[in-house]
């Protein structure tokens, strides 16, 4: 809710960047030079503006002391200055008086102060180096993740401190709104918002006021019903309203993420104070009480996502406008949760937001990552408890927020440091953050620590894991269902190659080209060999030879590849009878352009990897599993609320167009349901589909699995086996394409093959097609949307290229 008379300080805003120690009170910036600086943001996107800061090729910022000012206009009197975040160890100096000193960047401050007509307010952000060289509680365990061990004693972002994991750009300067206001201000502040559901569907919200001595007859008014706010405190007023039969929200793709406004009303007058919505989440775990599974208003649901970091790094600013492109397209590709690690920030007012309107669950860590910190300091537990405090009061009203934990890997890097279960025990894990999440959002389940469970926290067969079985470790892709994974919150990360677009140009011959991928530090090898690895694997041929002699197609494969594996990864965890409850890839977005780990580049655009992932996320999906001497077995799911009658048809195919083998049948697939079908069942007969037997020569190349519905003949879905694996022959695939202009103005392509394309995917340098990465079936034509890209000319027409992984050549295209 905003405050009435309260003022966002924006405008007007200089910076200064001296040596340390150089200038010890504001008045000694006079004459000296200083640059335009962006509120909120940071120093890094200040110098960036001025010319003066590469982010492609940062430089530290954290052992300069920087200095922010502004003029301040506004009614003489006493004033209030509000600041939401400053990172991290400033000083704040009002008319020349310094009135607070932080150390925390994650928290919020108010401080009065005596306004003048016209004032002069500096934000001096000192270097890191002094209290880098304080010497802290001996640590348990050490992290070779962070580059600055003693960074465990500083509540700052670890994003920028992490060589090889992300750009070494440090979070320095306001990057939270500065606002100021009347001491005496009158308007009610909003002190706790609780929506609950109960197991019959009755509501119940509980609204908690402060900031006015007197309130008669001031209600609180949700969904028609309403209740009179009651005195609970000395400034403190709160109403209880129960609301049978409310409209919960639901994640996608389970049902509708239903919002409801809570209005105070008062002497005729309605504020608008806040949304909510109502649902109820528990934890299942198992038959064997060894699993992690969500189970939300009644309904055991599959989690998938990917791992938030940043929509902006430089600016550290995840507002709505830069957010929603990741957010929306994380729907559209059929994600329903994603997981804020320990080691960035917490989640934004406006991320918050698009997550409970968009359907997307919230995993929310505390900023806590990889260090044993220094919970014996008492001045740091103290200022851990408040940022935790005020973390928890502005999460804890959004129906999105699903699970609350306490950090990442702090367990995982005691346990692989050789340390044994009693000496990893963190009472900051494990004793203050659950007993503050048990008071402030008491039916949110708390997990210590991603990952956790098990003899050791890192074994996914238990609990919470971070899975890269599959991914970093070069496991086989069958290790997915060995592991016995129960709930990744983290898994598959490669280095996911963007479209030509979000290259610009660069090529693996390039100087830069292995900078560009992602690495864990130390380790003599990074996540474009892991991708490397999988391509050798899955298309039988040596990606460095293929680099050198074919590069078009190298990178053709190099995009194909992640996502493929992705998608039978998935398939595999979807499965009915799965161990799997839940995963999230590593990560939604880079931080940076090139080919991190990234579903979607820096900004905002999908990549092929995302796109083939889609493919096996919908909520009516069918599923192709390869048993072995078992055969194929065809799994279908209905997530949604409503029946569907559906048409299955599979069709097995030799040399891309000769069908051997032909079944089809009409299914009721119930509401939120599943089955299996054995493809022996569905044919009527003993063929080896999945050529385990092996008795003469391959009968096929590859089996199509069509899911439609059986009144339209919409396409639902589609799944694909290719027994002898994906290394087809290139072919002359009689590939057509057509462009149409569509009635609202919008482009849109119709595609069609003679005989299979697999990873069928369109190039175009104005456009992304909304549809892509597609295996496409002979005689089975595809309608794919175009989206102008945000770079684009408003009068681009689209002009490309649709290819496949199996053509001899592409086919070109002008609108």
């Amino acid at each position: 809710m905003m405050m009435a008379g309260r003022k966002l300080l924006t405008a007007d805003w200089r910076m200064v960047v001296l040596p340390v120690g150089s200038a010890a009170r504001p008045e000694e910036l006079a004459g000296l030079e200083s640059v335009p600086a962006p509120v909120p943001g940071t120093a890094a996107e200040a110098l960036a503006r001025a010319g003066r800061f590469d982010p492609a090729a940062p430089t530290p910022l954290q052992d300069r002391d920087i200095c922010y000012s502004a003029e301040v206009t506004v009614q003489p009197g006493r004033h209030r200055l509000i600041f939401e975040g400053l990172a991290t160890l400033c000083e704040v100096w009002w008319n020349g008086t310094c009135v607070l000193e932080t150390d925390n960047m994650f928290r919020r401050h108010a401080v009065e102060v005596e306004a003048q007509a016209r004032n002069t307010l500096v934000l001096v952000f000192r270097a890191l180096t002094g209290r880098l060289a304080r010497k802290l509680p001996r640590a348990r365990w050490k992290t070779m993740l962070i580059d600055e061990p003693a960074l465990r004693g500083i509540r700052t972002a670890l994003l920028g401190h992490m060589p090889g994991w992300c750009p070494e750009i440090e979070a320095v300067g306001p990057w939270k709104p500065v606002w100021i206001e009347k001491a005496d201000a009158e308007a009610p502040q909003v002190e706790a918002i609780s929506a609950l559901l109960d197991e019959d569907g009755t509501g119940h919200l509980t609204v908690s006021l402060r900031g006015l001595a007197e309130m008669a007859g001031a209600m609180i008014r949700c969904a028609g019903h309403t209740a009179e706010l009651k005195q609970t405190g000395p400034a403190t007023l709160t109403a209880h309203l129960r609301l049978p039969g409310i409209a919960p929200w639901w994640p996608a793709p389970y049902g509708a993420p239903v919002l409801h406004d809570v209005v105070l009303e008062q002497d005729g007058v309605e504020t608008w104070i806040g949304r909510t919505g109502f649902r109820r989440i528990e934890v299942e775990r198992g038959q064997d009480g060894k699993g992690f599974g969500l189970v939300l208003n009644g309904l055991p649901v599959f989690a998938r996502g990917a791992v938030w970091t940043s929509a902006d790094l430089l600016a550290l600013r995840d507002d709505r406008e830069a957010c929603r492109p990741h957010l929306e397209a994380a729907v559209a590709a059929g994600f329903n949760m994603i997981r804020v690690p320990g080691l960035g920030v917490y989640a934004s007012d406006d991320l918050l937001d698009l997550c409970d309107e968009l359907g997307l669950m919230l995993w929310q860590d505390f900023q806590f990552a990889n260090f044993d910190y220094p919970m014996a300091d008492e001045a740091f537990a103290a200022s851990v408890k408040v940022e935790a405090r005020q973390a928890l009061a502005r999460l804890s009203p959004h129906p999105c927020l699903t699970v609350l934990c306490g950090g990442s890997e702090m367990q995982q890097q005691a346990a692989m440091m050789g340390l044994p279960a009693e000496r990893r025990a963190c009472s900051l894990s494990g004793e203050l953050l659950p007993r503050l999440a048990a008071e402030e959002a008491p039916r949110i389940p708390f997990m210590p620590n991603s990952p956790s469970g098990g003899s050791l926290p890192f074994y996914p067969g238990e609990g919470i894991g971070h899975y890269y079985g599959v991914g970093a470790y070069r496991r086989p892709l069958e290790d997915a269902r060995r592991a016995n994974v129960r709930f990744a919150g983290e898994c598959l990360a490669f280095a996911n190659l963007p479209d030509d677009a979000g290259l610009a140009g660069r090529k693996p011959s390039d100087a830069g080209w292995k900078a560009l991928a992602p690495r864990d530090r130390g380790a003599d090898w990074d996540f474009a060999d892991v991708r490397d690895h999988y391509l050798a694997n899955l298309y039988r041929i040596d990606p460095q030879a293929l680099a050198v002699e074919d590069l078009e197609r190298y990178l053709m494969l190099s995009r194909a590849v992640s996502g493929a594996v992705m998608a039978e990864t998935f398939a595999e965890w979807r499965r009915i009878g799965s161990s799997c409850r839940g995963a999230l890839v590593l990560a939604l977005s880079d931080l940076a352009s090139g080919c991190g780990w990234g579903l979607m580049a820096a900004g905002g655009e999908p990549k092929p990897a995302l796109q083939a992932l889609a493919h096996v996320l919908r909520p009516v999906q069918v599923l192709a599993l390869d048993e072995g001497t078992n055969g194929l077995d065809v799994h279908l799911l209905n997530e949604t609320a409503e029946p569907r009658r559906v048409k299955l048809t599979l069709l097995a195919l030799r040399d891309g167009h000769v069908p051997v083998v032909s079944a089809f049948r009409e299914i009721e697939l119930a509401a939120r349901s599943g089955q299996i079908i054995p493809a022996v069942d569905l044919i009527g007969s003993f063929f080896d589909i999945t050529y385990a037997y092996r008795f003469g020569p391959l009968p096929h190349s590859v089996t199509v699995l069509r899911l439609t519905d059986a009144e339209t003949g919409e396409l639902l879905s589609e799944a694909f086996h290719f027994p002898a694996g994906r290394n087809l022959p290139p072919q002359d695939l009689g590939l057509t394409v057509a462009v149409e202009r569509c009635e609202d103005g919008s482009w849109a392509l119709e595609v069609t093959s003679s005989r299979f394309a697999e990873s069928l995917h369109v190039e175009d340098p104005c456009f992304i097609a909304e549809d892509n990465w597609f295996h496409l079936a002979p005689g089975a034509p595809r309608r794919i949307r175009l989206r102008r890209r945000a770079s684009a000319p408003a009068d681009a027409a689209p002009r490309g290229l649709v290819s496949a992984v199996n053509a001899l050549e592409g086919v070109r295209y002008e609108g």
